[in-house]
């Protein structure tokens, strides 16, 4: 267990109308007057508060629901389509309304986030140095923290509306989300993790805190991100090298603050958090003094339904990409061809036998035969998925859930969380991101540099074996179903390094609210969900009517009421009218 701070939310205190003379003439206690918020000592609890919505809200807004949903990586899982509907026309994408709530409640939450982002700005910019010495460190932080939501709500809603610290209520009223197009809006986003770079220290007092280094992998992030230049209809016209130059930059400056760790598993384990090669995470806690903690919420839908958990059996990895991690028994090299032939399915334990496999494969994926999450004789069986499988198959998702002995683990009401942190961003995804960018500049020095690169990702992987053991306990490497092989030739094309680049993107990242995103950048997002559902769909009942619509559901609508709240000021996405 651990604490990373106390967060509290700081405010006026609203008195309720009662019936109750008496209560009505009672004094209110605790309250604070708006300017007393502005000294230094309250400035500095706004600036955690601005934090602790980071992420820690309701769990009908996951980040896996908005990406992993959307990749082909995952199912929905439950208790069948019913079960969060929503959820489910998330999933099938064709049965999604423009007036969806849970999509409208992202949006909303979201907002919340930025709107306290620059409340803790605004008051930092009326106080001086002198009065307050750390003015410059917290404005950064406050930006970083501002831009790292608008990053997620541009990547799900592309059209959004910028809001900063300087703008009055009437002005924020008359602001469109087409106020700026769509490459203004990455620019601003990136204009704020720049300053952030630029402005923040290279150790910051507390984990947790932005520092340099995060905000210059953050930085890189955004940047390659609006390399990819859209259309209105959302197709990639074309791809800006000059930002795809400083991605490179940003991601060597990381060298030598971050590194890979030997085992791929201590990214997704409590005792091994806050590694080095994470670069940027949501601290969490439970011993701070509330009901619940600062519990890592991202989890709570994800465990089994065995008795030692219960609920709720959700966010199920998919079939295909289970099957993305066979091997090709000789080379060790992803079967890009023929991983995913209906028939020969890894489903079961005995399934790995006689075959090779790459074993990131079981950090990722619980499969029954197999230990949950590395715990020797707590075994996998047909208790664990929700209704035994019926809806969404045997698997289980793994990476964000820890075992239930472990001190971090707690249950919140009917659910289940961790103290466990959730990686924002790690030095392998950043290393990929470098990958990419050197492939999309192409040319032979590029394309062998790239090569390295996702070599060296698939070298940790073949050696983080160590934790994966049988139902016996006995070390799986010892069976020999392991085989990850590097790419010995240099890429004798663009179009083979990008195949290689984003298999390795899908194995390395799976199940991490990325691969959704990861399609739309790239502008394949309806040829790859497509294809997928027509292969799925013959093993999951569910996704037979699944259609993702080209030019549409790249992005989520806006929703429905935002566009009645401005009295149609605000424009809907392409598609959605």
């Amino acid at each position: 267990m651990k604490t990373f701070k106390s967060i509290y939310i700081y405010g006026i205190v609203g008195i309720l109308l009662s019936s109750c003379s008496d209560f009505l003439e009672l004094n209110p206690k605790g309250t604070l007057a708006d300017e007393q918020l502005d000294a230094p000592e309250y400035v500095e609890k706004m600036v955690i508060a601005a934090y602790a919505l980071v992420e820690n809200d309701n769990v009908q807004i996951l980040p896996w629901l908005f990406s992993d949903l959307r990749s082909g990586d995952a199912y929905k899982g439950g208790g069948g389509p019913s079960d969060m509907a929503f959820a489910h026309s998330i999933e099938v994408a064709n049965t999604l309304r423009v007036n969806d709530s849970e999509v409208a409640r992202k949006w909303e939450r979201t907002y919340y986030a930025i709107s306290r982002a620059n409340n803790a700005l605004a008051r930092i910019h009326k106080l001086s140095e002198e009065e307050y010495p750390k003015k410059q460190i917290r404005a950064a932080e406050m930006r970083f923290v501002r831009s790292h939501h608008y990053f997620e709500l541009k990547r799900l809603f592309k059209h959004i509306v910028w809001v900063d610290e300087n703008m009055t209520d009437d002005e924020i009223l008359k602001t469109s989300n087409r106020q700026y197009t769509d490459l203004e809006l990455w620019d601003k986003i990136i204009e704020d993790f720049r300053y952030a770079a630029e402005h923040l220290p290279v150790f910051n007092e507390d984990i947790g805190r932005a520092n340099t280094s995060s905000a210059k992998a953050y930085l890189a992030k955004a940047l390659l991100y609006a390399a990819y230049e859209q259309d209105e209809k959302h197709n990639v016209i074309q791809i800006n090298k000059e930002k795809l130059q400083e991605v490179v930059s940003l991601v060597d400056q990381l060298e030598g603050h971050y590194e890979l760790v030997s085992d791929y598993a201590n990214n997704f384990r409590w005792e091994t958090e806050n590694g080095p090669e994470s670069v940027f995470a949501i601290q969490s806690s439970q011993d701070d003094d509330t009901d619940f903690g600062r519990l890592n919420m991202t989890s709570t839908l994800s465990y089994p339904m065995a008795d030692e958990y219960g609920c709720c059996g959700m966010h199920i990895p998919s079939q295909e990409l289970v099957n993305a991690f066979k091997t090709d028994p000789e080379t060790g090299l992803p079967l890009f061809d023929s991983f995913n032939r209906v028939g020969d399915e890894i489903q079961y334990a005995e399934d790995l036998y006689g075959r090779t496999v790459d074993p990131r494969l079981l950090h990722t994926v619980a499969i029954v035969g197999l230990p949950y999450k590395y715990k020797a004789g707590h075994i996998v069986d047909m208790t664990f998925p929700r209704e035994g499988g019926i809806y969404y198959g045997p698997f289980l998702s793994i990476k964000e859930t820890v075992v239930y002995d472990c001190p971090c683990f707690k249950q919140a009401r009917w659910y289940y969380a961790s103290s466990f942190n959730r990686d924002i961003i790690r030095y392998d995804d950043a290393l990929l991101w470098k990958a990419e960018a050197l492939i999309e500049l192409g040319g032979a020095a590029n394309l062998s540099e790239a090569r390295q690169i996702i070599n060296r990702i698939r070298e940790r992987a073949a050696q983080s074996t160590a934790l994966l053991i049988d139902a016996n306990g006995n070390p799986l490497a010892d069976a020999n179903i392991f085989k990850v092989g590097l790419y010995q030739q240099e890429f004798r094309s663009q179009d083979e390094a990008r195949e290689a680049l984003r298999w390795e993107r899908r194995l390395e990242m799976a199940m991490e609210s990325s691969r959704g995103f990861d399609l739309v950048r790239w502008g394949i997002a309806a040829e790859t969900l497509n294809a997928y559902y027509a292969t799925e769909s013959v093993r999951r009942e569910h996704l037979r009517t699944a259609h993702f619509t080209k030019n549409k559901d790249e992005y989520f609508p806006i929703p429905y009421k935002e566009i009645n709240f401005s009295r149609g000021l605000y424009k809907q996405n392409p598609g959605w009218e």
